[in-house]
């Protein structure tokens, strides 16, 4: 019989048919979830795993140098005064107390921009490059930074001057109010943002009809997405990451895939991926992201209440700040939110893995594509470190890892598929 088996797997290799089926069809053994997850992430080695490996713990220290440059930054305004000369402009153009705040910003943004601009460069642009991550050249990236600094230059304004509005009225409780300012313009990012500002990097069209497109539809109206229009946004453009969401809230929901998604896999992984973006929509994620987000902030902004009069008190004459409610006070509020978010950055991560968690399982149960959704979490290895120690994974990864999410596609497959086959699925190509 084995002599027998064996020969019925070399006919279909010199066929081109995939070898598990021959093993699907005969006395396969039990599934072993540990050794078909290991199948997978065994598949990256070699030189494909150190890159990975250094991409992903590079960024480690990216976290902590990105503090200390934004601290940098905003400690360099202070202490040359330039935010006192930014503040001073502000006055001179109108005594309007609201709108100084606003015009205060204008300048502060620019200056904050060039100061911080060659460590942006090599963090975004030469150090994704020298990890073959990056599809821009040099021109065109610089031009969509330009476009997001012209942004910052008109909600950045706004944002401050609402801010500004509350400490005047609100001096001792002004952060209690200022989390309801930032949870409001939260909000209306979310509404505006798929809308009006992703468009302005990438080029949103109508998927076309086919038995994929079909796919996603029928998965969406089973938990009443609205899945009139589902967009591919032109992301290769700019990298090779792929990538999915469902964005937007009431009238502005969307559904929305970039094109490396569709170009660098398999339908099945295109199902997986997709459940899982949409498993965030109907767990309400959005909502949850906000409140807790909103109870981060406010006890950031709490620590700059007690810690800003203080340090304004000592060192305001030198600086040229009058008091928290002085426009010129910003870079301190900045810079103290700064140590404060980068303190923060494990609950921030342990936030976002918790729900991405949530949509692996509900993914799961929607797609029903276990082996597609290790194979996503496998390609994904090319810029996150497929298998962490829990530590590591707790304190820096903002998604579970790759090993993570294999082992779960595993045990999903082996709680309910019927006779369940380990896969070799051996290397995937990379594009």
């Amino acid at each position: 019989m084995s002599r027998l088996l064996l020969f019925v797997v070399a006919v279909l290799l010199i066929a081109g048919l995939p070898t598990e089926f021959a093993f699907a069809q005969t006395g396969a053994p039990a599934f072993d979830v540990e050794q078909a997850s290991r199948a997978y992430i065994d598949s990256l080695q070699g030189a494909d795993l150190e890159k990975s490996n250094a991409y992903f713990e590079g960024g480690y220290w990216l976290i902590l140098w990105g503090a200390l440059i934004g601290v940098l930054v905003d400690f360099i305004i202070l202490q040359s005064r330039l935010s006192a000369r930014f503040r001073d402009w502000a006055e001179r153009v109108t005594r309007r107390k609201w709108l100084q705040p606003g015009l205060y910003a204008l300048p502060y943004v620019v200056a904050g921009f060039l100061l911080a601009l060659p460590w942006t460069i090599y963090t975004r642009f030469f150090r994704e490059k020298q990890y073959g991550l990056m599809s821009q050249d040099f021109g065109a990236w610089f031009g969509e930074q330009a476009v997001s600094l012209v942004i910052s230059m008109i909600v950045f304004p706004l944002l401050l001057m609402a801010i500004f509005a509350v400490i005047r009225r609100a001096p001792k409780s002004w952060w209690v109010w200022g989390t309801g300012v930032i949870a409001g313009f939260l909000f209306i990012g979310l509404l505006l943002g798929p809308v009006f500002i992703s468009p302005l990097f990438n080029d949103y069209t109508e998927m076309t009809d086919g038995p994929l497109r079909d796919r996603i539809v029928a998965m969406a109206e089973e938990y009443d997405i609205p899945g009139d229009h589902i967009y591919v946004f032109d992301q290769s453009r700019q990298h090779k990451r792929i990538s999915a969401n469902v964005s937007g809230i009431g009238p502005t929901i969307r559904i929305s895939l970039n094109d490396n998604l569709l170009e660098r896999t398999d339908p099945d992984e295109v199902a997986a991926v997709m459940g899982h973006e949409m498993g965030h929509y109907v767990l309400g994620h959005t909502w949850r992201t906000v409140l807790i987000l909103a109870l981060i902030v406010a006890l950031g902004l709490f620590i700059v209440a007690r810690l800003a009069p203080r340090l304004i008190e000592r060192h305001g004459d030198k600086w040229g700040v009058r008091s928290v409610a002085d426009p010129a006070a910003i870079p301190l509020l900045s810079l103290i939110l700064t140590v404060y978010f980068f303190a923060a950055t494990p609950a921030f991560n342990s936030l976002i893995r918790i729900n991405e968690s949530d949509a692996d399982r509900f993914g799961l149960d929607i797609a029903k594509e276990p082996d597609g959704f290790a194979k996503v979490a496998m390609r994904l290895s090319e810029y996150r470190k497929i298998e962490p120690g829990p530590v590591e994974e707790m304190l820096f990864f903002d998604h579970p890892s790759g090993a993570t999410r294999v082992r779960m596609a595993m045990q999903w497959k082996a709680d309910h598929v019927d006779n369940p086959v380990m896969l070799n699925p051996g290397r995937l190509e990379k594009e």
